[in-house]
C-alpha cells in the first residue's frame, strides 16, 4: 500500500441528477427546517476551524433556499442571509467537488456580481458542496476573503475542508432526523389526544402520588366542573354511600402499585347519580422509573339497572316457583287427609316435592343455600330420587372435594339438568333404573363419570338441545372444564373433568 497516495477524504454522497429539478431540491432543503438549525454550536465550531484552516477571515455553512442563501453558522460576518441570485454557492449545485475562486474580480462568472463590485467586495471564495442523503445539493461549507489568494488551497487544506463539510452534513442530517422524530412524536401525540378526547369515557392520568395531570373533556361535560388536581378533589363527586370504600381502595392501590377497579355511583352536573366502572393501571417506561397512572371512568348505569331488573325478575320467578311447590304440597296433604288409604303415597310424594324444592334452591344464583362440599351438594340435588326405602336411584361413590360458593350454582345446573333429563328419558324414568356417579381425581383434575343403567335404550339423534348447550356453557365456560357424552348399550355415560383450582376459587 502506498501511504503517500492520499486523496481528499469525503464521505459526502454524490449529487443525483433527479435533483436538478429545483422544486424537488427545494423540498429537501425545506425538510431541514433552517430556523431550528441556526446558531448550532457544532456547526459554529466547524466554520471557525475552516476559517483558520484556509487562512480566511470569513467562513459559513449555507443552505440555498428558494430566494435566499441562509447562513446557519458563520464566522467573520454579521449577516444571516443574502439574496439567492448573487450567491456564489449557486455554482456548486449538482457538484461534489470543491469550487475555488482565487480572484473573483478577474473571474468572468463573478466579476460583475454585486458581492464583488460592492461591499463586502469578495475576492476569494472556496466552497465545498453539502449533499443530502437523498443526493440533493443543499448548500456549502465555504470560506471567503476580501483579498485574492494567489496560491490555491493545498491538498491538506482541500482534504480538511472536505472532512469538515462531511461533518457539517452529518450534523445537519442528525438535526433533521431529530426534528423529524419530534414532529412525528408530536403528530402521534396529537392523534392520541384527539382519540382520547373523542372516547365516551372519562379518561385521566396521574402521578405516583395520585395527583392528576390530565382529564379529557368528558369530565367537564358530565360534571360541569373543573378537573380535579389531587386525589381528594374528586371524592365530592362520588355518592356519599360509596365514598369511603372508593377512597380506601384508591389509597390501597396507589400505595401498593396494584391496578384499581371499582364500581360506584358518581354525580352528574344536575345532581343525579349514575353507576360507573372505574379502571386504572400503573405504568413505568423503564424499571425503577416513577409510576404513571392511566385510568377511565365508564358509564355502566344502563347495564347495572338491567342486571338489577333481571335479578329482581329471577328472584320473583324463584319465589313463585317456591310458592307453587308449597301449593302442590298443601293440596297433596289435604287429599291425603281426606283419603287415609292414600296417606303413604301422599307422604312419599310430598317428601319428594320438598326435596325438589331444596334442589331448586341451588340453581338460584346468590340466593341458594351455601354448600362447601361437592358430595353434600350432589346428595341434596339427588335426594328426590333417593326416597325409596329399598334402593337409591342415584348412587354417589368416590372422593369428596371442597367447592367455592362461586361454582356451586354451575355445578347444580349441570347435575340438575342431567337428573331431569334422565327422569324424562333415561334410567330415572323407570323404577328399575339407576345412575352411578363416581368421583375421582387424576393429576390436577376432579374426574366425574355419570353412568345410567337399567333404563330404556338410548341413541344419539345428532341434535343438540337446550340442556346440552346449558351443560356445555356451564362446564367449559364457568367451570373451565371439559365433558364427553357417550351413548352405550346399557345407557348414557357422561365424563366430566374439572380442574381442582376451578372448584376451589
Amino acid at each position: 500500500m502506498d501511504f503517500n497516495d492520499d486523496k481528499p477524504a469525503s464521505a459526502m454522497p454524490a449529487p443525483r441528477g433527479e435533483f436538478a429539478d429545483e422544486a424537488r431540491r427545494l423540498g429537501v432543503v425545506k425538510s431541514f427546517d433552517t430556523e431550528a438549525l441556526e446558531d448550532d454550536p457544532e456547526l459554529q465550531a466547524i466554520v471557525e476551524f475552516a476559517a483558520r484552516l484556509c487562512n480566511s477571515p470569513v467562513s459559513m455553512v449555507t443552505l440555498l433556499d428558494s430566494d435566499k442563501q441562509r447562513f446557519l453558522a458563520r464566522q467573520g460576518i454579521e449577516q444571516k442571509e443574502t439574496d439567492r441570485d448573487v450567491a456564489f454557492c449557486n455554482h456548486t449545485l449538482g457538484q461534489s467537488d470543491l469550487l475555488e475562486v482565487p480572484d473573483a474580480q478577474s473571474d468572468p462568472r463573478f466579476s460583475a456580481n454585486p458581492l464583488v463590485t460592492d461591499p463586502p467586495q469578495v475576492r476569494y471564495y472556496a466552497g465545498q458542496p453539502l449533499v443530502s442523503q437523498e443526493g440533493a445539493s443543499i448548500g456549502t461549507l465555504c470560506v471567503i476573503d476580501n483579498k485574492a489568494h494567489p496560491q490555491p488551497l493545498d491538498d491538506f487544506q482541500r482534504e480538511g475542508l472536505a472532512v469538515l463539510a462531511s461533518a457539517a452534513a452529518r450534523r445537519l442530517e442528525a438535526r433533521r432526523s431529530a426534528i423529524q422524530a419530534k414532529r412525528i412524536i408530536a403528530e402521534r401525540e396529537e392523534r392520541l389526544r384527539r382519540m382520547i378526547e373523542g372516547v365516551p369515557q372519562i379518561a385521566w392520568s396521574a402521578d405516583a402520588q395520585g395527583n392528576f395531570d390530565y382529564f379529557n373533556k368528558r369530565w367537564t361535560e358530565i360534571t360541569a366542573a373543573e378537573p380535579p388536581r389531587v386525589s381528594d378533589d374528586w371524592l365530592p363527586f362520588i355518592h356519599e354511600d360509596d365514598r369511603e370504600a372508593v377512597a380506601t381502595e384508591w389509597d390501597r392501590c396507589f400505595a401498593s402499585g396494584e391496578g384499581f377497579e371499582l364500581e360506584f355511583r358518581m354525580k352528574r352536573a344536575d345532581g343525579s347519580h349514575y353507576w360507573v366502572l372505574s379502571l386504572a393501571v400503573p405504568v413505568s417506561e423503564r424499571e425503577g422509573d416513577p409510576l404513571q397512572w392511566f385510568g377511565t371512568v365508564t358509564d355502566i348505569d344502563e347495564v347495572r339497572n338491567a342486571l338489577e331488573e333481571r335479578d329482581l325478575l329471577a328472584k320473583e320467578l324463584a319465589h313463585r316457583i317456591k310458592n307453587i311447590f308449597a301449593v302442590i304440597i298443601g293440596l297433596a296433604s289435604l287429599k291425603g287427609r281426606k283419603s287415609p288409604e292414600a296417606a303413604p303415597f301422599v307422604a312419599d310424594f310430598t317428601e319428594a316435592l320438598r326435596a325438589l324444592g331444596r334442589a331448586h334452591e341451588f340453581v338460584r344464583p346468590q340466593e341458594g343455600p351455601e354448600q362447601e362440599s361437592l358430595k353434600g351438594l350432589l346428595e341434596a340435588l339427588f335426594q328426590p330420587y333417593n326416597l325409596a326405602a329399598d334402593h337409591s336411584q342415584v348412587r354417589i361413590t368416590g372422593i369428596d372435594s371442597q367447592i367455592s360458593t362461586r361454582v356451586a350454582t354451575p355445578l347444580a345446573l349441570v347435575f340438575h339438568e342431567l337428573a331431569t333429563n334422565s327422569a324424562k328419558y333415561g334410567a330415572l324414568s323407570v323404577d328399575t333404573g339407576h345412575v352411578e356417579l363416581s368421583i375421582g381425581e387424576k393429576d390436577d383434575e376432579i374426574v366425574m363419570q355419570w353412568s345410567e343403567h337399567g333404563g330404556p335404550p338410548v341413541e344419539d339423534d345428532g341434535t343438540t338441545g337446550f340442556g346440552s348447550r346449558l351443560v356445555e356453557m356451564s362446564v367449559t365456560g364457568q367451570l373451565r372444564g371439559s365433558w364427553e357424552r357417550r351413548f352405550l348399550e346399557d345407557g348414557l355415560v357422561i365424563d366430566i373433568n374439572i380442574a381442582k383450582s376451578a372448584l376451589a376459587t
